[in-house]
C-alpha cells in the first residue's frame, strides 16, 4: 500500500478509504456483525482511513463497536451538519450545534478524538468565520486533529481559507466533494483550488452512485426499487455514456469497477476515494483494482467520452447552493421588475 499525505497535515491516509454509509442498519447491511467483518478486511488490506457522519443512521455506534481495539491504527473522519432532529438548531455550522455535535459522535464512535471533522454541507446561515472558530477550539482541545469542508463551492473553499489566515483560525485541510468519471465538475475550479491551497481531496461517488459497476446497464433489468431513490439510474445521458466506457474496459481487460476507481485517483489533486462497500463480496472486488494504474491512451479515451471538467446529468445527492433551490433569492419582488 502506497499512502498519500492528507493535504499538509502529515497524515498518511491510503489511496482508498472506506466510507460507511452503508453500515447504518437502517439503509444498508442490517447485521452490524458483517460491517464489522467488512471493516475488519479493509484494515486488514491496509485501508487506515475510515469515514462516516452523523446523519449516516448509525453508523457512528456501527463503526465504533467494529474499532475496539483498533482505534489506533485508524485515520477516523466524521461529519456534522446534517439535521439530526427536528428542532433547527439541530444542525448547520454554528458555534452552538458545533459543541454539542461533536460530543455526541465522541460518544456514538467510543473514541476520544477524532482525525479529520468536517462539516457535511456548507451552512449559508451561518459565517464562516463562526464555524472556524469553533472547530479551532476542537483543534486546541485536543478532540479533533485536523478540519474539513464537504461539497462546498470554489469561491467558499477560497473565503474560508482567506479568513482562516486573517483571523489566525484553523483552516479546513480537507474537501470532499463528488468526483468520478461522470461527474468531473469539479475539476474547473474546486481541485485546482485545492490543489493551490495545499488541502486533501477525500472524494465520494467514484463510481457513480452505481452506475461504474456495468451492473446497471441501459435497457437493462434494473433495480428499479432502488431507482426511485436514485433518480439518476434511468438518466439517459449517463447510461449512454456507461455504454460508451464498457468497452474501453473491456480493451484494457478490466472491470469497470476498476476502470473507475483507478480514474479518482490518478488525479494528482485527490487524496483518497472513498469505497461504499456494503458487503465482502464488493469490498473484495474493489480492493482486487488498488494496483491498477490506467495507462495515457485509456485516460484520453475516457477524455473522448466525458471531456474534462464536465458533469453528465445530474448527480443525486450533490449539493445545490441556496439560489439554485429558492425561486425568491433570485427574482425581484413583482413590484421592482419593471424598468421604469
Amino acid at each position: 500500500m502506497r499512502y498519500r499525505t492528507l493535504g499538509r497535515t502529515g497524515i498518511k491516509v491510503s489511496p482508498y478509504a472506506l466510507g460507511t454509509l452503508m453500515f447504518a442498519t437502517s439503509v444498508g447491511n442490517t447485521d452490524p456483525a458483517d460491517s464489522a467483518r467488512v471493516l475488519h478486511k479493509a484494515l486488514d488490506a491496509g485501508i487506515n482511513f475510515i469515514d462516516t457522519a452523523d446523519a449516516y443512521g448509525d453508523s457512528e455506534e456501527v463503526v465504533g463497536a467494529a474499532l475496539k481495539g483498533r482505534r489506533d491504527d485508524v485515520v477516523l473522519a466524521t461529519k456534522f451538519s446534517r439535521p439530526m432532529g427536528q428542532d433547527p438548531n439541530q444542525q448547520g455550522a454554528s458555534r452552538r450545534w458545533i459543541m454539542t455535535a461533536v460530543e455526541h459522535s465522541l460518544r456514538r464512535l467510543q473514541t476520544d478524538y477524532i482525525d479529520l471533522y468536517q462539516i457535511h454541507r456548507p451552512d449559508p446561515d451561518t459565517d464562516i468565520e463562526e464555524t472556524l472558530s469553533a472547530l479551532s477550539d476542537l483543534v486546541h482541545s485536543g478532540k479533533v486533529r485536523a478540519i474539513g469542508s464537504s461539497q462546498t463551492p470554489a469561491s467558499e473553499i477560497v473565503e474560508a481559507q482567506w479568513v482562516a489566515q486573517r483571523r489566525g483560525l484553523e483552516r479546513f485541510r480537507t474537501e470532499q466533494p463528488p468526483y468520478s468519471i461522470l461527474n468531473r465538475g469539479i475539476e474547473r475550479e474546486v481541485l485546482p483550488n485545492i490543489q493551490r491551497y495545499g488541502m486533501g481531496a477525500v472524494v465520494w461517488g467514484p463510481l457513480g452512485q452505481g452506475l461504474l459497476t456495468g451492473r446497471v446497464r441501459k435497457g437493462g433489468p434494473n433495480d428499479l426499487s432502488r431507482a426511485r431513490f436514485f433518480r439518476h439510474l434511468n438518466d439517459e445521458r449517463r447510461l449512454d455514456v456507461v455504454e460508451q466506457l464498457i468497452p474501453v474496459a473491456a480493451e484494457a481487460g478490466l472491470p469497470m469497477t476498476h476502470l473507475a476507481m483507478a480514474f479518482t485517483i490518478a488525479h494528482p489533486g485527490v487524496t483518497s476515494a472513498l469505497l461504499g462497500a456494503r458487503t465482502e463480496a464488493q469490498l473484495d472486488d474493489l480492493l482486487g483494482g488498488l494496483n491498477v494504474a490506467l495507462d495515457d491512451d485509456v485516460l484520453d479515451r475516457i477524455d473522448e467520452i466525458v471531456p474534462p471538467g464536465t458533469d453528465v446529468g445530474t448527480l443525486d445527492q450533490a449539493y445545490l447552493p441556496a439560489p439554485l433551490l429558492d425561486p425568491a433569492l433570485r427574482r425581484r419582488p413583482a413590484t421592482d421588475r419593471s424598468a421604469a
